[in-house]
């Protein structure tokens, strides 16, 4: 059975900081943590400085995620808004040419 370890941020950082003076393998035997989990922390400090660790279940990747949908619906938004304005513009000129023709 494999038993999960929750590390506090301060943790992580601590054991980071270690890795960079000592060598990873004795910092990762001292603190019973994989040497998979602190490249996984390594990489995740240098991707977000200011977010990493930050609550549970990595909340940034989560908000990261809500931002890119944000994005998303104002682009839809904007392109409804476009598609509504061409298609007023289309029946405008059908009328225009339907007009022209029955005044001949």
């Amino acid at each position: 059975m494999v038993v999960r370890t929750k590390f506090s941020k301060e943790m992580k950082l601590k054991i980071l900081s270690e890795a960079n003076v000592k060598p990873l393998s004795e910092v990762c035997r001292e603190h019973d943590v994989s040497i998979k989990s602190v490249y996984r922390w390594r990489k995740e400090q240098q991707q977000y400085p200011k977010e990493a660790f930050k609550g549970q279940g990595n909340m940034y990747k989560l908000e990261a995620k809500l931002a890119e949908k944000d994005r998303l619906i104002g682009q839809l938004y904007a392109e409804n808004d476009l598609l509504k304005k061409a298609k007023a513009l289309a029946q405008q000129k059908q009328a225009e040419e339907k007009m022209l023709r029955s005044s001949r």
